[in-house]
């Protein structure tokens, strides 16, 4: 495919030809790149901070986008300023152990990014959140994803480097999803209704304890691909169907079809 991503240590797309039927073996699409990077910045870049905390309240009460990253923040100093028209929050590198109850008073919130906190839970007053498109809630203290998560309209959920073991079945309800993002936490096995996110292009799932890759995944529109550093000894034959899949990571496995000593 045009435009597909190279990267160092990749095998390229006649390599991964040789996967095809022709070759034996998977059968995966000839435009296949199979790449072993150190592993790709996953989601949407931080927010610049303001030069004072009283200077990013002022401007978020204007423009509404409030960034508050990298403040130590404990509590949230939104007193004195009307934040309700916020579609954007970065509360991103403080030290909150719950989301701030005052986020949700931002009706319109479109994007929430609250990477590398101290946060253990997400309350069900998220529902208020309508809006939300983009929610960043990696290298927190998460042990589950509750349910009602996915009643919202998420296009974007980053939840990487948690203490996820699952993920719930009510995941299949987020037909916008475009990017999941679940790697380096300690799920075993991926529900089947992964198979529903029918606008999923890019799925992160690497440094988990994934021992089978569910057939599922064969039937989404991925372009991107990354489950490496798991116990996976096999690719489903059914991935060939994969036509819009650019960019695979699958180093750091046990393989043994596509053979290790195509897959190293």
């Amino acid at each position: 495919m045009r435009g597909a991503a190279v990267c160092r240590g990749a095998l390229r797309s006649d390599m991964a030809a040789g996967l095809g039927p022709a070759g034996g073996g998977l059968g995966l699409p000839a435009h296949l790149t199979l790449c072993y990077p150190a592993g790709p910045p996953w989601g949407a870049a931080p927010l610049p901070p303001g030069r004072s905390l009283e200077r990013a309240l002022e401007e978020a009460a204007g423009s509404g986008i409030l960034c508050l990253s990298g403040r130590k923040l404990r509590d949230f100093p939104g007193g004195g300023y009307d934040l309700s028209d916020t579609t954007q929050a970065d509360l991103s590198k403080n030290r909150f152990t719950e989301i701030p109850p005052d986020v949700w008073l931002f009706a319109p919130l479109e994007t929430l990014n609250l990477y590398h906190n101290c946060i253990k839970s997400i309350p069900e007053a998220i529902k208020n959140l309508q809006m939300l498109t983009y929610l960043n809630i990696s290298r927190n203290l998460l042990a589950a994803l509750p349910k009602y998560l996915f009643d919202l309209p998420l296009k974007v959920l980053v939840v990487s480097n948690n203490k996820l073991v699952s993920i719930p079945e009510e995941i299949g309800k987020l037909r916008d999803l475009m990017e999941l993002d679940i790697s380096c936490n300690e799920i075993q096995v991926l529900p089947q209704q992964i198979g529903k996110l029918q606008s999923l292009r890019e799925l992160n799932i690497r440094r988990n304890n994934l021992h089978v890759l569910p057939d599922e995944l064969g039937d989404l529109p991925l372009v991107k691909l990354d489950f490496s550093c798991n116990k996976i000894t096999e690719i489903p034959i059914c991935y060939r169907k994969l036509h819009h899949l650019q960019v695979i990571v699958l180093d750091n496995n046990p393989m043994q079809i596509p053979p290790a000593q195509v897959s190293v």
